[in-house]
């Protein structure tokens, strides 16, 4: 048998085969890990909107990556064919949490970990992970995250304005301040300890306020 032989009947026509249960079981037990990884997000997450679509993406990179390599562990070529695809792929969504990163990189390497038959490995790599997330969230539990959005006239307002916010907040932060010609806009997220929110009122005394708004994400506390 020549070298060629060898290489096509290796290679070229080595396919492992899939059994029907084997299949079921990787893609519930990537189905579970993912649902896992969509509670550990949303209780843990702490920015001002949260976005369910992104996690529930979540599950699905999951249960997606955990099929791709079961599929690419079964056959040389497909794998060469995979890596080829997917190397033309571009992702241009920003992420502007890192968190966020963190989660679909646990969802991808869950599915990776899965798909490869290491089931006792992606199970207990899930809750370690999460635990640790759970406890490191812990002490920001008490700190409800806002988007306080404020217009003024008089830009000498200004300092009396955030004075006014920094004393009656736990953490506050400038996100974005809009000028025009007649007014002054600006974006702050911030964190109340509790859920007093009577300082926006006092923010309405201020001679030059024109609109005081404070939003936060309904699904949050979810």
């Amino acid at each position: 048998m020549s070298f060629q032989d060898i290489f096509k009947d290796s290679f070229l026509e080595g396919t492992s085969s899939l059994s029907a249960l084997n299949i079921g079981v990787t893609l519930l037990l990537s189905f579970v890990i993912g649902l896992f990884i969509f509670q550990v997000y949303k209780k843990t997450y702490q920015s001002v909107v949260y976005t369910k679509s992104f996690n529930m993406s979540l599950v699905m990179m999951t249960m997606i990556t955990a099929l791709v390599i079961m599929a690419v562990t079964s056959n040389v070529v497909l794998s060469l064919g995979m890596v080829g695809a997917l190397s033309i792929v571009r992702f241009r969504a920003a992420i502007k949490d890192p968190m966020d990163i963190v989660f679909m990189f646990w969802a991808i390497a869950s599915g990776i970990v899965t798909g490869a038959g290491f089931f006792l490995l992606a199970t207990i790599g899930a809750f370690v992970i999460g635990t640790i997330l759970y406890i490191f969230n812990l002490n920001l539990k008490s700190e409800t995250p806002y988007i306080l959005l404020v217009n003024f006239s008089n830009q000498a307002d200004e300092t009396e304005v955030i004075n006014s916010i920094k004393s009656k907040v736990a953490k506050y932060f400038v996100k974005s301040k809009t000028v025009d010609s007649s007014q002054i806009e600006l974006t702050i997220e911030l964190r109340l300890k509790g859920e007093e929110i009577s300082f926006v009122n006092d923010l309405k005394s201020i001679e030059s306020v024109t609109h005081a708004m404070l939003v936060s994400s309904s699904e949050y506390s979810c």
